[in-house]
């Protein structure tokens, strides 16, 4: 049986655009060529456009973020990653998942009660996947960017993938301390191979798809507790206002700019 070879990625962002500007998969032969507008199987309506845009998104095929390199729709909200874009239909002997081909599905594959994730950064699958059909071994199309050896622009050695960590007695993650965001989570994790720098797979996405080279951090869901208070602080001060309308100005405006500032710090 053939013997699994590392595989070297080099990731890097020059000027907010990755320096990779054509979509190039481990495992690709010929880079595809991107043009100016397709017209994309997963939204046949209309066309869509290649463009660079600093704002963050949400991919409407692998329902993950992104920002800066973007396909979208002049027509509606459709956005989508490049590579979502240009996703192959199958990848051969992927470096992470060499034994067995993986299959590219357009919609995401059902996990059964416990939530689907993807084996590279143990994060939900909520839409399009690369999957095995022999073992159930999947992953991110953003995830399948990435290598066993990559080299990024913020640390100078070239960094190896390390095996699935297990858990900790206590249920948390077991595992090493990424040096980017400075936090200990579930996911595969690169370690360097001279010194002692360690970088979440999460991390190595972010340089993928855009966000650290636009800047873009804390992209956590909002807080559905935050959106209620916000709610009741604007029914609140509408409330007020309506009551202080007959107060007199000068202490209605107090008690508004009052009411007013509180909102803004909410």
């Amino acid at each position: 049986m053939d013997q699994p070879h590392h595989h070297h990625q080099r990731i890097s962002t020059v000027g907010g655009r990755r320096s990779l500007h054509q979509v190039e998969f481990p495992t690709s032969l010929v880079v595809p060529q991107l043009g100016d507008e397709i017209f994309h199987v997963a939204h046949p309506q209309h066309p869509i456009s290649q463009t660079h845009l600093p704002d963050l998104f949400t991919c409407s095929a692998c329902k993950e973020y992104g920002a800066g390199e973007r396909f979208t729709c002049n027509d509606c909200d459709y956005q989508l990653h490049d590579f979502c874009a240009f996703a192959p239909p199958a990848l051969k002997r992927h470096p992470i998942h060499p034994l067995h081909k993986i299959i590219f599905f357009p919609k995401p594959v059902k996990g059964g009660i416990l939530k689907s994730r993807c084996d590279i950064c143990a994060k939900p699958t909520m839409g399009c996947v690369f999957r095995c059909t022999v073992c159930s071994f999947q992953m991110h199309p953003c995830c399948a960017m990435l290598s066993t050896e990559i080299n990024i622009s913020v640390h100078p050695h070239t960094l190896r993938l390390l095996p699935m960590p297990g858990q900790s007695s206590n249920g948390d993650p077991a595992g090493f301390v990424c040096d980017e965001c400075n936090r200990r989570r579930s996911g595969r994790v690169y370690q360097c191979t001279i010194c002692d720098y360690h970088l979440h797979t999460v991390c190595a996405k972010n340089m993928v798809n855009g966000l650290q080279a636009n800047g873009i951090k804390g992209t956590g869901k909002p807080s559905m507790l935050g959106t209620v208070v916000r709610l009741a602080s604007q029914v609140v001060i509408e409330f007020i206002g309506g009551l202080i309308e007959g107060l007199g100005e000068g202490v209605g405006q107090v008690l508004i700019q009052t009411a007013a500032r509180g909102k803004v710090l909410h």
